[in-house]
């Protein structure tokens, strides 16, 4: 394994000169700077970092380390200003998972607060008369809506592992939303770009349009004042303040207005689980990630066992060889996704086969070197759904060592695009990660089955995979990504690009990115990926297609010399910040 570089010596001697004074315009100066390099070369930071998809939200981060809070008390006022600042994706109406590493304890806690299905959902409850899946139900209809675990889990986090109160970490989005945020041109392209779904409810388009219809500009100011109540009532009364009470009624209201089928029982029952980690080894690294109901942990784990048979350093970062064999590899993974994963709790996993290293070496040894296996000869191993791009990750560390990676998502961009009248908050389109029917592909290509099918209380699959890489029993590698399906190879390529290729976060963050997974059967790279190596890979068999851009990783590396992270320059308005 080469030497990665986690910095080059310039920025380190500016990051070591600027104040590390708490003053909000000095942070704003210093954010700048740092964002100006982020694309070529990591943040680097002394005490701490946080790294996300949306400028504000890292800032309200970042105050909250600096004001002696931990990972957690920062990441919980991350994920409650992310709901006003990215509401695309932040949320409070949706749900995700987190992974907590506890420095004092050693220890890694995984948090599912995924959302559930309602209690009166059923297998068949997308299909019409002739059994044939209908979109609509699952995406844009008060049915699309599962019970939201969002402030569930931010509770659950900070009272078992944080140490500051919920009013204070919701402060600064209470704040944000009832005074206003200046809409930056990331948002207002994406109001703009989803309209027609968004205006289709008459308490959405009031809060995200202007009065006349009209779309909002950049720099416009907007306000959010319902929104801003209810995190007031979270701020308060706790978990009630929204699964009870005000709040959950208006819920309720909305979605059966929609012709949903929740309950309030649905909302006061809503749970979060604990769960353990699945773990793997990586060429001397262990990697943390997030077991089922995300696939993400168990797929990654299972792609880097199959990967560490071959000498990926020595074939090269991007080369033909290396892709070839990663979507080959992808390949075999949503194949099994597609067959053996689903919600714990209702169906038994087989996590240990799938993550063990003898059935990576099976694996391995059908993979040709030098062409391809189409899709129709792969089929699940015999052993003893999907989010949108418009998910969100934030990764923290502070001072003590402790670090938290959060993936949490509406599914959908906005959701279902409804809003609860009088509540601000926008509403998830969730259960369309189930499977409506098996062996139906859903919205994004994905191909599910009997593990993941509709029933009541039970949580769908998904693609998020928050992921911790450990070096010597300490937290190294802190990232995740939004990207629906393509999270799990996106987590992938940041993990190879940093342990087999020896790249700095900010390089590994950059660099061009490919995705197979498995049906259709066709590799998806980036526009920046080498024409040569695209022939070399068309010679080998492959069906390559170029398309837009993949992901939105954000990531912190923690090295002897320092805390470095990289924000993905895919998106604009990211921003990684330390102090």
């Amino acid at each position: 394994m080469r030497p990665t570089r986690p910095f080059r010596p310039l920025i380190l001697a500016i990051a070591m000169a600027l104040p590390l004074l708490s003053s909000p315009s000095l942070l704003a100066e210093e954010s700048s700077i740092f964002s100006q390099m982020a694309t070529a070369q990591p943040v680097w930071a002394k005490h701490g970092m946080v790294a996300s998809q949306e400028t504000l939200a890292s800032r309200t981060g970042v105050e909250i380390l600096k004001q002696g809070g931990n990972a957690v008390d920062a990441a919980v006022a991350v994920a409650f200003s992310l709901a006003v600042t990215l509401p695309r994706a932040g949320n409070i109406g949706g749900g995700g998972f987190m992974l907590v590493h506890i420095a004092k304890e050693n220890k890694t806690i995984a948090i599912d607060y995924r959302e559930m299905a309602p209690s009166k959902a059923k297998k068949d409850i997308f299909l019409d008369e002739n059994g044939d899946a209908v979109e609509k139900l699952s995406r844009e209809h008060g049915l699309a809506v599962g019970v939201p675990g969002t402030v569930m889990g931010m509770s659950l986090a900070l009272e078992k592992y944080g140490t500051m109160t919920l009013a204070q970490v919701t402060a600064p989005a209470i704040k944000m939303a009832q005074e206003g945020i200046s809409v930056t041109p990331d948002l207002a392209q994406s109001l703009a770009g989803l309209k027609r779904r968004m205006s289709q409810w008459p308490t959405t388009a009031a809060i995200f349009y202007k009065a006349d219809g009209s779309d909002f500009q950049v720099d416009d100011i907007l306000k959010q004042p319902e929104l801003a109540h209810s995190l007031s009532l979270i701020a308060e009364k706790g978990t009630k303040g929204f699964y009870e009470g005000e709040t959950a009624t208006k819920l309720i209201n909305a979605v059966k207005d929609a012709g949903g089928i929740m309950t309030l029982d649905d909302l006061k029952n809503y749970k979060v689980v604990e769960r353990e980690p699945v773990r793997g080894e990586y060429r001397g690294y262990e990697v943390v990630s997030m077991p089922p109901p995300s696939s993400g942990g168990v797929h990654i784990i299972e792609m880097l066992n199959v990967l560490q048979q071959f000498p990926i350093d020595k074939l090269g970062h991007n080369t033909a060889q290396t892709i070839h064999l990663m979507a080959e590899t992808m390949k075999h993974a949503y194949s099994d996704r597609s067959e053996y994963l689903g919600d714990p709790d209702f169906y038994k996993v087989p996590v240990k086969a799938l993550t063990s290293k003898d059935y990576a070496q099976k694996i391995a040894s059908q993979i040709a070197m030098n062409k391809t296996t189409p899709s129709a000869e792969i089929k699940p191993g015999k052993l003893a759904p999907y989010e949108s791009d418009q998910t969100t990750h934030f990764s923290v560390v502070d001072k003590w060592g402790n670090a938290v990676s959060n993936t949490y998502t509406l599914n959908f961009s906005y959701g279902s695009g409804l809003v609860a009248k009088g509540t601000g908050i926008l509403l998830n389109n969730e259960m369309d990660d189930f499977s409506a029917k098996p062996g139906v592909p859903n919205g994004y290509g994905l191909v599910g089955g009997d593990a993941n099918a509709v029933e009541g209380n039970k949580r769908p699959l998904s693609s998020m995979s928050p992921t911790i890489v450990m070096k010597d029993g300490k937290p190294f590698l802190v990232t995740g990504s939004p990207g629906g399906s393509r999270i799990i190879t996106t987590t992938l390529q940041i993990i190879m690009n940093v342990i087999d290729h020896g790249l700095n976060i900010a390089e590994a963050s950059n660099a061009a990115r490919v995705h197979h997974q498995w049906l259709p059967d066709e590799l998806r790279v980036e526009s920046s990926l080498n024409r040569d190596t695209i022939s070399l890979l068309e010679a080998k068999g492959h069906k390559v297609k170029v398309q837009s851009a993949m992901g939105s990783t954000q990531s912190i590396m923690v090295t002897e010399q320092g805390i470095f992270g990289a924000s993905d320059p895919r998106h604009s308005g990211s921003e990684a910040i330390g102090y």
